[in-house]
């Protein structure tokens, strides 16, 4: 049986994580990470209540969080097979876990992306500059790595060792598409299920702020440059 384990990244999202931590299907993962990036409300005692194991990190942004959490794993004596990464903010359904999984365990795929692009998005759940802008960075990656992706939705499962491999650096916004054109450029094998999408729970620190839809569109560009 493979070990897959979560890694869930949580900036104050107490009203939200324990909705995400009881939607995740326990009987198929391993451990569910928290990291709780400087949080100043319950992130914490909520996660800890709902079983996950949390970690923290004080330095914001969303690639640090990750970062830690696979500091976390490179420590274990028993690596896991798989990674799976959502967001704690319940804008997308935990319980499609299994959908995102079922490329990996059962077509030899290497890294799986949740796409909001192909599946429900409730009315709403994404603003106007996040579709433009997902549009625009998808064009780009085709463009230059020749890979097709329809969208950058952090809801997404990876082999560990191929992760690993990429060797991720990011700590703020380009985390994402830092791993997707990585991905492209290792010729690992990549494809896309649909996932549903809804309204989050709480208010975007990204899109819901000009100042961070700005630097956000501006790391993924420049990310996506980086790399060609």
């Amino acid at each position: 049986m493979p070990v897959i384990d979560v890694i869930i990244p949580a900036f104050n999202e107490s009203k939200s994580i324990g909705n995400v931590l009881a939607d995740i299907p326990k009987n198929i993962v391993r451990e569910i990470i928290v990291i709780d990036n400087n949080s100043s409300d319950f992130t914490t005692e909520v996660s800890r209540k709902a079983g996950a194991i949390v970690l923290h990190e004080k330095r914001q942004g969303y690639g640090y969080a990750c970062l830690k959490g696979l500091e976390h794993l490179a420590a274990k004596s028993h690596k896991p097979d798989i990674v799976l990464f959502i967001d704690a903010d319940y804008s997308d359904f935990p319980e499609e876990s299994p959908n995102i999984l079922k490329p990996i365990l059962e077509s030899g795929h290497d890294l799986v992306i949740g796409s909001r692009s192909l599946g429900n998005k409730e009315k709403g759940s994404m603003t106007v500059q996040q579709i433009v802008g997902n549009k625009i960075a998808v064009t780009l990656i085709k463009f230059l790595y020749n890979v097709d992706f329809t969208d950058l939705g952090p809801f997404r499962a990876i082999r560990y060792d191929k992760l690993v491999e990429l060797n991720m650096q990011d700590t703020t916004f380009g985390w994402t598409v830092e791993m997707q054109v990585k991905a492209a450029k290792k010729g690992l094998r990549c494809c896309e299920v649909p996932v549903s999408y809804r309204k989050r729970i709480g208010h975007s620190k990204i899109s819901g702020t000009v100042k961070g839809t700005v630097l956000a569109g501006y790391k993924i560009i420049t990310t996506i440059f980086k790399y060609a």
